[in-house]
């Protein structure tokens, strides 16, 4: 069942859970994470960013999601991961998406809002929701690349009155990529960010992150939380596993079913993690 994010956040919010957000990549990672929903009755979202939107289309995507979806009916949103532009926004939401992003957070304080709010006023008679992002998340990921910058609590109350964004990615300390060294979390910088706004709060890099930290987080007000490195690790490590055992392998339809099997297990964990596994029905 295809949704927006909307309803999936706000229950979230009110129950004091988040959902986990995953960039599947291809159709092998789109099964995978749309079994782990199912099996464990929890609502997800499914993300692209615009980097492997220039490997294959958005259209491409959300017909990929939308024919692996025919047997699954726990609820799932189509999201755009730090959208970069309006004409971006557009592809996603011509193509089918059910939710946006736009990253202005690279930009002057100004920019962001203008920029954010034009997408904002593109989506909503749309009825899509839109995450917008201040402050940033550091490190290396699709294009990303940058020194994480700590979200201002007040900032981020007059940039929500500015832009009307439904949910805004906060900057704690997080990183993309793979951490070299445990992630210092700035837990007093989130009470005080949700101290101020109202409106669910997502958490950006946090594939290696221990669940403690994830649970802390989720306490604290984080209602979306994004997984990414991780389910590369997994997609790849199932390939290399079997590749090692049997390095002559050659039917990609082996080497898929080993990387679905690795990345529906990392899946799995991390909406154990999150809290909303049983939660589907309040997400629909």
């Amino acid at each position: 069942m295809l949704v927006t994010t909307k309803k999936m956040l706000l229950a979230a919010r009110d129950s004091g859970y988040a959902v986990g957000a995953f960039n599947a990549e291809n159709m092998e990672m789109i099964v995978a994470v749309l079994a782990a929903s199912q099996e464990l009755h929890a609502p997800i979202i499914l993300q692209s960013t615009p980097l492997m939107m220039r490997f294959a289309s958005a259209a491409l995507y959300a017909a990929m999601t939308k024919a692996a979806m025919e047997h699954i009916t726990m609820p799932v949103a189509l999201h755009l991961d730090h959208g970069d532009s309006h004409e971006v926004a557009v592809q996603s939401l011509r193509a089918g998406y059910t939710s946006l992003m736009l990253d202005g957070s690279r930009l002057p304080y100004g920019e962001n809002i203008a920029l954010t709010r034009r997408v904002v006023e593109l989506a909503a008679p749309c009825g899509v929701p839109v995450e917008a992002e201040l402050g940033a998340v550091g490190g290396t990921e699709d294009g990303l690349s940058g020194q994480a910058t700590g979200t201002d609590p007040d900032q981020a109350a007059d940039f929500l009155a500015r832009t009307g964004a439904d949910f805004l990615a906060v900057g704690i300390g997080t990183a993309h990529g793979v951490y070299r060294a445990q992630p210092k979390l700035d837990l007093d910088r989130l009470e005080a960010i949700r101290a101020r706004v109202d409106v669910p709060l997502v958490l950006h890099g946090a594939s290696g992150l221990t669940e403690r930290d994830i649970q802390a987080c989720v306490a604290r007000g984080i209602c979306k939380i994004n997984f990414a490195t991780e389910l590369r690790l997994a997609y790849s490590g199932g390939i290399k596993e079997l590749l090692a055992e049997r390095p002559e392998t050659f039917d990609p339809k082996e080497l898929g079913r080993a990387a679905m099997a690795r990345v529906k297990a990392a899946a799995m964990e991390s909406i154990r993690y999150c809290g909303c596994e049983g939660k589907a029905s309040a997400s629909g």
